[in-house]
């Protein structure tokens, strides 16, 4: 036990869900106690002071929930510079993967790199993240591809979480890509790799989730469907990468499925949109991808919006379609391509994010019993988060593992 924080002179963007003008309290304060918080609210109005009780100001500043990327890459070896030129003279995304390029370059780095090489380069990624206020990083297998690899990189995402002050919630993505090795043979990838190895894999304990690639460069709805009823079995959420370059309805079948996300979304037809909205799975957009891939088709964030469906915000970080590690610049993204206003856009890097991953009431809120993962900025309104381009205004994070 620790004796109880009250942290002063501050203004909190508590983001609860409800309140209108990002829950803003002026003249606020919070009081912690052992990593939660107990109270926040006006200075004015602070509970009797407790005995032993420690004061910080923070000097006048804005307080918010610590960032989360519910949906990155983060571990890969390589990088697909000489894929980024190509697509500068017009050659597709499609037109890369199916030649040989796109995923499964990066899964032939990916294998040849030791663990602690992936270790370093991941954090490298990390520190970026985590220098823009975030605490909790979704990680993704997917560029591995055999039973042994897929579990490696989950063992490194596991790693990163020792080595640094973040949680990170580790995804099951073998049904990424196919290899060469099961080149036009996906039903028996899924029956050799991605199945048994998802089952190796919860044994051991890493995996928190599991996702899909549900594309015509990916896997049908009807291979996807067979991995999620194993993740069924084994009690474990879903997620799914779905309409990204084409409508083959897997946004409707990850709501069919309860998922906690569904990302991407672009060519979700809007006439899905009341269907998806009732299974309260949250809408991952992803930014980084739209711009990196020169994207026209716009998700469809009138009709999410008019259906109350919940938006989140990630950066996608990946080496082919988006090499983007500041989440803060997806937020700009975000409100640049996507029209969000910048409260939505905190909205989705917060609340909305926490409840892609399945941690809502833990993190992304200040609220009574959530964790006291808080970030620090030296900004005047939360707006400015999403305004400037190119530079962190954190001035420092405030963690749970501080405070127990």
């Amino acid at each position: 036990m620790t004796r109880p924080t009250l942290f002063t002179d501050c203004t909190v963007a508590t983001m609860e869900s409800g309140r209108p003008n990002y829950g803003l309290i002026e003249d606020a304060a919070i009081l912690q106690r052992d990593g939660l918080i107990e109270w926040v609210g006006p200075s004015g109005a602070v509970p009797g002071k407790l005995s032993g009780m420690a004061e910080q100001s923070l000097q006048d500043r804005l307080v918010t929930p610590a960032l989360i990327d519910c949906h990155t890459h983060l571990v890969f070896g390589g990088n697909r510079a000489k894929e980024f030129e190509q697509r500068l003279q017009g050659v597709s995304y499609e037109e890369i993967a199916r030649s040989g390029g796109g995923i499964n370059s990066t899964v032939e780095a990916t294998r040849a790199a030791g663990f602690e090489t992936l270790v370093s380069a991941s954090l490298r990624r990390l520190d970026d993240l985590i220098s823009d206020g975030v605490a909790v990083v979704e990680v993704k297998s997917g560029y591995g591809l055999t039973i042994d690899d897929e579990i490696r990189m989950l063992r490194v995402a596991r790693k990163l979480e020792e080595l640094r002050p973040v949680k990170i919630v580790t995804t099951w993505l073998a049904a990424h890509a196919l290899p060469p090795a099961f080149k036009d043979r996906p039903d028996h990838y899924i029956e050799q790799v991605a199945i048994p190895g998802l089952v190796r894999a919860a044994e051991e304990g890493l995996v928190d989730a599991v996702d899909g690639f549900c594309e015509t460069i990916g896997f049908s709805p009807a291979q996807i469907e067979r991995v999620f009823q194993a993740a069924a079995s084994l009690g474990l959420p879903v997620k799914l990468h779905a309409e990204q370059i084409s409508d083959l309805k897997g946004a409707l079948l990850a709501a069919r499925y309860s998922a906690l996300s569904a990302d991407h979304l672009e060519f979700l037809s809007e006439t899905d949109v009341p269907e998806f909205a009732r299974a309260g799975t949250v809408a991952v957009l992803l930014p980084g991808a739209f711009y990196t891939l020169r994207e026209t088709k716009l998700p469809p964030i009138t009709a999410l919006r008019e259906h109350g469906v919940d938006i989140a915000i990630a950066t996608d970080c990946n080496p082919g379609s988006s090499p983007l590690s500041s989440l803060l610049a997806a937020m700009n993204m975000a409100c640049i391509q996507f029209s969000l206003t910048p409260e939505e856009a905190l909205a989705g890097t917060t609340r909305n994010a926490a409840r892609a991953l399945g941690l809502a009431g833990m993190y992304g809120e200040i609220t009574q019993g959530a964790k006291t993962e808080l970030a620090v900025w030296d900004v005047a309104h939360p707006a400015d988060l999403s305004y400037w381009i190119g530079r962190s205004p954190l001035h420092m994070r405030l963690s749970n593992r501080n405070y127990m």
